[in-house]
């Protein structure tokens, strides 16, 4: 089969749903439209059982008005994932195409174990890791000037501060929100993207380790350190606000 044409229809479609995506956020701001994406991260469309059935079905038999139906659903969602992975917009579509590209070749695999949305989820996050490894060419950040400092009595150096928000206060203040998300982005790629994976994106300490091919025991360990590297970096706000 000559896949040109229907790969070059895959491209179209997700630039096309990319350009959509970042009209949106000029109109309404980033923000809204991130809240939107991530509430549609893994269950683009909400489809019934059969319905869902149904497109996997087209798709496997390479129906093209299927895949444009797969593309408009899952191009946003799809995207805000890359996003928050590889922090820039063209490396992003590019982790886009990449994903399409990979379900379109392997939908004949999908047995249906899991929600259509979740194994896109999981094929665009190894595309935006994938695109992470080709850039380590970079100086890695070291994390140990983030990390809170002991003494030999293994008792903080720095005073505690107390926290009183919720997660919830956080997403319902601009201020704390923006704040959080800047200190996540500050953090080294190989903390930072554990602490993504696993309490963002919301996979499990066993898949992050499946997803980065490390041990669960090494990424339980990432995750504590980015967590509190993460915690000190927002004291500063923390304490403003008391």
């Amino acid at each position: 089969m000559n896949l040109g044409g229907p790969i070059d229809k895959l491209r179209f479609l997700s630039a096309r749903s990319s350009s959509r995506i970042r009209s949106c956020e000029e109109r309404n701001g980033y923000r809204k439209s991130q809240l939107i994406e991530r509430k549609l991260v893994g269950r683009a469309l909400e489809p019934s059982e059969k319905s869902e059935q149904e497109l996997v079905q087209r798709l496997k038999d390479k129906d093209p008005a299927a895949f444009e139906i797969f593309v408009r659903a899952h191009a946003g969602s799809m995207l805000a994932v890359a996003r928050r992975i590889v922090r820039d917009e063209t490396i992003a579509e590019d982790c886009v195409q990449e994903a399409l590209l990979s379900v379109y070749r392997n939908i004949e695999k999908f047995e249906g174990r899991s929600a259509l949305g979740s194994w896109v989820h999981q094929i665009t996050v190894n595309a935006a890791l994938n695109q992470l490894k080709k850039q380590k060419g970079r100086k890695e950040l070291s994390l140990d000037p983030l990390l809170p400092m002991f003494d030999d009595g293994s008792l903080r150096v720095e005073p505690r501060v107390q926290v009183d928000q919720t997660p919830e206060d956080i997403v319902g203040n601009e201020k704390l929100r923006k704040y959080v998300l800047e200190q996540i982005e500050s953090l080294p790629d190989p903390f930072r993207v554990v602490l993504i994976l696993r309490d963002i994106e919301g996979f499990s300490t066993s898949e992050v380790a499946d997803f980065l091919g490390d041990t669960v025991a090494a990424i339980k360990t990432r995750l504590h350190r980015a967590r509190s590297a993460l915690k000190k970096l927002l004291e500063p706000i923390w304490s403003e606000d008391r």
